[in-house]
């Protein structure tokens, strides 16, 4: 076959997949999830089976013993942090209100030589900014919701993903070999090498970043918990786990940490023991946790991270979320070796009119 109409077939079958996957995005969510916690274990399966256990009995063990873990811990938090988010979200006019006292003296000095009429606007297009920021962020949290949360996709993520996760890690190692025994024979070691590329840059950034962000945000929430900074726990998880977009997390947590501090304390230092919390983090998250568990090479700008995961939640709710990061490592992946071919190509050497 004319590589020509190869390009052709797989370029429709590659339309053809993305299509399906816009139209079926409700109810894919279960496998989605399913799948990703069978590519986040699979290392383990394959140790256990390095230790002398069947496939099947190292998959059991592992997807038992993970959803064990996980219903347990979400029984135990999600009831503190279900009264926290509740608690939280009443206390948010209280900050608004004491920061506006703490940084009005502030603002004045700055702007002390504008007039009062120019304040006032100022302080009204602010406010605009700010009521648009909150309303984009309210309509992206119901979409997630609308598309990831419904009573029926609760109840069949619970039901399906366990059983998604059990067959694709059982059979993950045949899977690979059937995908790879389909690869056309001619350019089957360059696409086996940009998988290999593919899977090292998920490997580094999924693996990696979450077992990194876990940790930041168990380490977040009990330093401030042992502070006593109200909602600590809730402030600290949220803060670990969205540390997969390098410093967001942290510095976003670290703004919301500091308000309730200033809010809360009336002594500066507890206000620094808040801050040194994530002091300590950063300096654990630069020095030990990213070059252990994620490396250098793993080849995602936080701003591509970003718009793939805006992109995946406008597109596909909370299914393209979850998406949003494979999909950005594979289109990364092509992109560097269509421009590696590129920089080859006489289209850029200009190596033919040259010699003419």
């Amino acid at each position: 076959m004319e590589a020509s109409k190869q390009l052709k077939i797989w370029s429709i079958s590659l339309l053809v997949f993305i299509l399906l996957l816009y139209v079926l995005h409700d109810v894919l969510t279960p496998f989605v999830a399913g799948m990703a916690v069978a590519y986040f274990i699979d290392p383990i399966a394959d140790k256990l089976e390095k230790w002398g256990l069947s496939r099947t009995t190292a998959t059991s063990v592992i997807t038992v013993g993970f959803f064990i873990i996980m219903i347990g811990a979400l029984s135990l938090l999600l009831p503190v942090l279900t009264s926290q988010v509740i608690g939280f979200a009443g206390r948010v006019p209280t900050y608004f209100d004491h920061l506006h006292g703490l940084l009005k003296p502030v603002v004045q000095q700055v702007f002390s030589g504008a007039s009062e009429a120019d304040l006032k606007e100022l302080g009204a297009t602010a406010a605009s900014f700010a009521k648009q920021a909150f309303s984009v962020v309210g309509n992206l949290l119901q979409r997630l919701i609308s598309g990831g949360a419904a009573l029926f996709d609760v109840v069949s993520i619970l039901v399906l993903t366990p059983l998604v996760t059990f067959y694709l890690l059982r059979d993950w190692d045949l899977l690979v070999a059937r995908i790879d025994h389909w690869l056309p024979r001619k350019h089957a070691p360059v696409i086996r090498e940009q998988f290999s590329l593919i899977d090292e840059t998920l490997a580094g950034f999924v693996r990696g970043q979450a077992s990194v962000c876990l940790m930041l945000g168990s380490f977040y929430a009990i330093g401030l918990s042992v502070l006593g900074l109200e909602f600590g726990l809730l402030v600290g998880l949220g803060a670990g786990l969205i540390s997969f977009i390098p410093y967001f997390g942290s510095i976003l947590g670290f703004g919301v940490s500091i308000s309730i501090a200033l809010v809360q304390f009336d002594d500066l230092t507890q206000v620094g023991l808040v801050a040194g919390v994530f002091a300590i983090g950063q300096i654990l998250e630069g020095n030990v946790l990213t070059p252990k568990l994620v490396g250098e090479k793993v080849g995602l700008h936080p701003v591509w991270v970003i718009f793939a995961l805006m992109a995946g939640g406008a597109l596909a709710g909370f299914t393209g979320v979850m998406l949003a990061v494979p999909v950005a490592a594979i289109i990364g992946v092509l992109v560097r070796f269509g421009l590696a071919q590129y920089m080859k190509s006489a289209l850029y050497t200009g190596t033919p009119s040259n010699k003419a």
